[in-house]
């Protein structure tokens, strides 16, 4: 097998690059660079600079590499920019995506694994959220997503693909610190940039029907996502034929955004109290996966916790920000 990755430079995309050399498979990426980084990749990686939108160019990786299989990472993610620019999210993720399409059926691939997002379910009401739950997305960026679902496993079923799609819930961490996340969209990075400034870390709402008013979210380290792809990638290329797998990708454990900033406050040693904002339109009280059917059909769980997460995110954050200053005696 050959696994063509596309925004494998990427923060959960280089992840992904190094599980899967790491259990001995065969990759080649494609990533814009927009948001990616070369060097988080091996050097034996083959690393083509372009968009997976590109269909010449595609044509033309896909062949020479002799891809088997196709991991598609490369997407708009930011569901503030998403709101503001639909156009721009609809014809990247779902334009890129059907170019992409096209190239995979006309080379002959046979696997096709999606990157989609728990911001398909929108806001839902149940304490863990099945993969049957309603598909309800609240905003362009849970739309595409959920658009590209439906996209891929339509592909599969004409075009005799093995499919799969991820429903990733909330991803943070490092496997290592040249690993980490170096945008501050995401709430712990969130927290580190404000702590760092001296400034108090933010919460969004404390009267939720929650048991401390703060929303409770649900938690994957990438690391462990990363692993979950590999463990997906393999169960496609078993597979002779169409057939779609659907799984959640968390660990179907809960945790407040008021507890995730006391035990940010604890390793990094910046205890500032958090102050409360307004609600933000949209967010859900409570978030949290069902995990079972890719511990019961795959055999697979989350190894690591929110702990390990935050740990190893402050240790990327400290590399990538040489200014930070962290209390005496930490690091």
């Amino acid at each position: 097998m050959t696994w063509l990755i596309t925004g494998g430079a990427g923060y959960i995309g280089a992840h992904v690059v190094r599980a899967m050399r790491s259990a001995g498979e065969r990759v080649v990426v494609i990533d814009d660079l927009s948001a990616g980084k070369p060097d988080r990749l091996p050097d034996d990686v083959p690393v083509i600079r372009g968009s997976a939108t590109d269909r010449a160019l595609l044509d033309r990786v896909l062949a020479e590499h002799e891809v088997t299989g196709v991991v598609h990472l490369a997407a708009k993610k930011q569901v503030g920019e998403s709101v503001e620019k639909p156009l721009l999210y609809y014809r990247e993720n779902v334009g890129g995506l059907t170019v992409l399409l096209e190239a995979v059926v006309a080379a002959g691939v046979r696997h096709f694994l999606f990157s989609s997002s728990a911001a398909v379910y929108g806001v839902p009401e149940m304490d863990l959220i099945t993969e049957e739950a309603p598909c309800v997305p609240i905003n362009p960026y849970g739309e595409t997503k959920l658009v590209g679902e439906w996209l891929v496993r339509a592909t599969g079923q004409a075009h005799g693909l093995s499919t799969g799609c991820l429903r990733y819930f909330n991803v943070a961490g490092a496997a290592e610190p040249q690993l980490a996340d170096t945008g501050v969209f995401n709430v712990i990075p969130m927290f580190f940039d404000r702590l760092t400034r001296g400034e108090a870390p933010r919460i969004f709402g404390d009267d939720y029907p929650t048991p401390d008013g703060t929303c409770v979210r649900d938690y994957i380290h990438v690391a462990d996502l990363a692993d979950a792809h590999l463990v997906v990638a393999r169960r496609l290329a078993a597979q002779d034929g169409p057939g779609d797998l659907t799984v959640n990708i968390g660990r179907g454990e809960g945790v407040s955004v008021r507890e995730l900033a006391a035990l940010v406050a604890e390793i990094t040693g910046h205890e500032l109290k958090p102050e409360i904002e307004p609600r933000r339109a949209g967010d859900a009280a409570k978030a949290v996966a069902s995990c079972d059917r890719m511990s019961g059909e795959l055999g697979w769980t989350a190894r690591l916790g929110v702990r390990e997460m935050v740990a190893s995110a402050w240790q990327g954050w400290m590399l990538h920000h040489p200014e930070t200053s962290a209390p005496q005696g930490l690091s």
